[in-house]
Parts: C-alpha cells; structure tokens; sequence
C-alpha cells in the first residue's frame, strides 16, 4: 500500500549520550517556539515525509431506490449482482414460483431503480480504523441519474486486495438533467456523485513511523538549491549533522527513539523557516482562454518585435439596374462590393539584453497586443532563441 521511505528500521536501546543529545533537541524546540518568524517559506510548505501520504482505494457496488433512472435488464451485470445479493440475504430466486422469479432466473429481471457504479475513495495518511472518509459514486451501466440513490454496503480495496473501508450511504447528487417538450435543461453530471463521511475505515496501513531511525523528507518539487538550504537550516538549528541529504528530492533526518520526542521534532522541522530556491523560468499559455503567466525570473536576450495585423474589411450594397426610357432592357438587381484594406502602422521595438518581466510586459501592452498575439510573440521569441525560460502550451 504505501512505499516505505524510512531507513533502518531496527530499534536499539538509547544510550546516555543520546539522552543527552535529545534532551538539548527538545529544549531547542521550546526555544523555536518563541523565535520570532522570518518572512521565508516554510519546511512543511516545500516538503513533505515520505510516509505521510495517502492511498487510493476502489470497490464495485449497486444503488438502489432510483426513480426508474437505473440500469434496466439490458445490463447483465447489475442483473447478476442483484440476484448474488438477494441469495446472499437469503431471498431465494431460483425456480418459477412467480413472473418475478422465472424473469430473475432468464436473466430477464427488470431493475430500473438499481444501478451499478464504481466507487473510490482516497484513504487519508495514518488513517485508524473507526474513522471516515468520502467517497465518490460513479454509475457505469445505462442508468442517466444517481439523484436519490442509496448505496448499499460497498468494500473498498487497495492494490494489494484487501478491504481497507465499508461504504454505504445515501448519494449527494447535484446533478440534473431534465427534458421535456423538446426543451432539455443539464446542469453537471447527473450520474456521479459523492456521499461526504460515507465509508468507515477498517484496516490502517502499515507504515514504519514509528520504528525506523531515520525520517525522509521528499521535496514537493525537485530542487538542489532548496535541498540544501532545507538540510542547512536543519543542523544550523538543532546543532548537530542531524539532516543529510540523499539526491535533489529526498533528505534523511535522524529522529528520537521515543514516539512523543519524534512527534514534536519532526513538527519544529516542518516549522523551520527557510529561504527557497526561486523557480525556473517559466512561460505558461493556455491557448483555449488566452492566459499567459510568467515567472519573475523569465528574461530575453537582444532581440527586435514587429506586431501588426492587416484588417479587410468587405462592405457590401445592393443597387437596382434598369435601363434608359425607350431603351431596350430589362431591370435587375445588381450587388456592388467595397473592399478596404487597412494596416495599422505598429511601431517594433527593441528588447536590450537580460531584459526582465516588467519591461516584457510593458513593451507588449505598448502596442496594445491581444493574448492571441502575445502568445504569437511568446513563441517567436521562444523560436528564435531569445526566449530564456521553458515555454508551455496548454
């Protein structure tokens, strides 16, 4: 279920000097408390320990007290779930003692308020059994609304096959999607849905927190620079080659034996203030809706821009055409074309060397560029090799 991410995990007995050394540990957590905060980012706000993640889980179930929105027998599965759970709850079906059961028996039984659905759910870090989590309601046969639905006893597994949590609960759908007389009103997606605290936690995973010598921190995003800075802040404070780092991303921390000492470590650590690395040069476009976004560290070297767009512009106008008195002729209607074409005079302008952010932007409001044609600007730039940032389309 989860990746192990703590090193050395066999426990030995704590020495004298290793009191010693927490007893100086805890007492500079006490002193972190009262000292004052930089105007810096902090450890928990960059990285994260490794174990303390999440793990996805996902069942197969059946809704039910739809109102005539279900399945229908066109869908063999939710038949054959049907017929397995009434068995299970000793409801026999076998044998043509009614219509209801020789339908059932052909395979035939008409169920259109049970649907069949997926159900997932994400099982928070260091979850205990008893507590509970969401879930989500997907249908995946024929049923068009959830909208009322309950959801009977669903297992929810991991990748490993074992059940983690029971769902089961009545659907929060939002969903609509309405038609009549020709006219049709839909508002998001009728047939998912969430049921909020609807499963209850019955496995914890395991996860070696609480018996490994060592604690690693993963960085949200890699980065030497940080790494660094992290692991520097680290000893600088506690006094001691506490942290280490093991490559761009992960730092391994030595953390107390005692659970409640490595508690309140591992929380002035994620409390630590440290200056960040600044981030990559970065230029991202959405296409679709014309947004532009760039980091402050984005520059161009010398580079020269023309904008300018030729506008065409047709104006029709429809005249009568008829001939002279005692002239021969007949009289038609005639359509007469004026085409104008206009280009604006667009002054270029010129980046200098090592331009920053500002005066990118300021250039291109000058000449009053749309997001089309900033975007249009962005990747000649990109293209010409004066960019110096990634460029991202999305």
């Amino acid at each position: 279920m989860t990746i192990s991410a703590f090193h050395g995990c066999t426990s030995q007995p704590v020495q004298p000097a290793r009191r010693s050394l927490w007893g100086r540990l805890l007492l500079a957590v006490a002193l972190a408390a009262l000292a004052p905060a930089a105007l810096a980012d902090r450890v928990k706000d960059l990285a994260q320990v490794a174990t303390v993640r999440s793990n996805q889980l996902i069942g197969y179930g059946l809704v039910v007290g739809l109102q005539g929105t279900g399945d229908g027998a066109d869908v063999s599965f939710t038949v054959q779930s049907m017929r397995s759970l009434l068995n299970r709850l000793g409801v026999s079906i076998d044998g043509p003692l009614s219509d209801f059961e020789t339908a059932a028996t052909t395979g035939k039984m008409d169920i259109k308020n049970a649907a069949a659905v997926m159900v997932t759910a994400d099982l928070p870090p260091m979850s205990k059994p008893g507590q509970r989590i969401d879930v989500n309601v997907s249908a995946i046969g024929k049923a068009t609304n959830l909208r009322g639905g309950s959801l009977l006893l669903t297992a929810l597994r991991g990748p490993d096959g074992e059940v983690y949590a029971l769902a089961q609960g009545g659907l929060a759908a939002t969903g609509i999607d309405q038609s009549a007389a020709g006219s049709r009103v839909a508002v998001g997606v009728p047939t998912a849905s969430r049921i909020p605290n609807g499963a209850v936690v019955e496995r914890e995973v395991d996860n070696p927190f609480d018996r490994a010598d060592h604690a690693v921190l993963n960085l949200r995003e890699a980065d030497f620079t940080t790494n660094t800075t992290i692991v520097a802040a680290i000893n600088r404070r506690f006094g001691s080659e506490l942290a280490r780092p093991l490559d761009a991303t992960s730092i391994a921390v030595r953390v107390p034996q005692d659970i409640a000492q490595r508690v309140a470590f591992l929380s002035t650590v994620e409390n630590l203030d440290v200056q960040a690395a600044d981030p990559p040069a970065r230029v991202v476009i959405n296409a679709r809706t014309g947004t532009v976004v760039m980091s402050r560290n984005v520059r161009v070297s010398a580079a020269a821009v023309s904008h300018g767009t030729i506008s065409v512009s047709v104006a029709a106008t429809n005249e009568v055409s008829q001939p002279n008195i005692l002239a021969r002729g007949e009289t038609r209607d005639v359509q007469n074309a004026n085409v104008t074409v206009t280009e604006p005079n667009k002054p270029m302008f010129l980046f200098q060397p090592q331009v920053d952010l500002r005066a990118i932007v300021d250039a291109v409001n000058q000449i009053g560029a749309t997001p089309s044609a900033l975007i249009a600007i962005l990747e000649g730039l990109k293209a010409s090799g004066s960019l110096r940032a990634d460029l991202i389309v999305q």
